[in-house]
This record gives structure tokens, C-alpha cells and sequence, in this order.
């Protein structure tokens, strides 16, 4: 771990796959290889749903909600998270009762406190 040959490991399995994708050699439908042009019916590009502002505010209002419903619990839970978490436990059962108590970005924000960010080795 300390010398980062996993992380080396993956970043060069990714690249490996990727120059496959684009030299051709590993075909992936939809991304370099597509039907055929005499293909009967013809896909017809869709409009993309967005969210209006409403929306969005009202997601905003939705989690303000959430987070001042459970101010008292959250930071406990997310404690007891980092706890189970800096001990190298299974943090599947503890991180079930957090999500009770604390949005996601509470949670994430709390276990990059234990185990730091993802930084790509350049």
C-alpha cells in the first residue's frame, strides 16, 4: 500500500483498456462499434431531462430539511462511522444506520477525514 503499487496497477490496466477501445482492438457497442447504416429503424436522438430551477431548490430545501431534522444524530453516527472505519472494520452495517442521520456528502466528508482523498498519481 505505502508504495502504491495498486493504485500503479490499476492506472495501468485503465490505460491498457483504453488504448484498446480506441485502437479498435476491443470493440464496445455504442462507443466504437455502432450498427449499421441499413439497420431498419433509425435511432432517433432524445432531449435530455434537466431539472428546472424549481426543482432544484427545492432538492436544496428537501436536504436543509433533512440535515436540521437530525442535527442532533448526525454527528454521533458519523463518529461511530469514522470509528468503525479507522478500525479497518466492515463499515456496510454501521454506514446502513448513518444514512439514516446524515446526507451524502456529511458521510463523505466524514470518511475522507479517516482515509484522505483519491489523488492520481501523475
Amino acid at each position: 500500500m505505502e508504495t502504491l503499487y495498486q493504485r500503479g496497477r490499476i492506472q495501468d490496466e485503465s490505460l491498457h483498456y483504453e488504448s484498446l477501445k480506441h485502437s479498435g482492438e476491443l470493440p464496445v457497442i455504442g462507443v466504437n462499434t455502432f450498427e449499421a447504416p441499413e439497420s431498419e429503424s433509425e435511432a432517433q436522438p432524445r432531449e435530455l431531462m434537466r431539472s428546472t430551477p424549481q426543482e432544484k431548490r427545492q432538492q436544496v430545501a428537501n436536504l436543509k430539511a433533512f440535515q436540521a431534522r437530525h442535527a442532533q444524530a448526525a454527528p454521533a453516527a458519523l463518529r461511530r462511522l469514522q470509528e468503525v472505519a479507522r478500525r479497518g472494520e466492515n463499515v456496510f452495517a454501521e454506514l446502513m444506520d448513518t444514512v439514516k442521520v446524515a446526507s451524502l456528502g456529511q458521510i463523505s466528508e466524514a470518511l475522507f477525514e479517516v482515509g484522505g482523498r483519491y489523488r492520481r498519481a501523475m
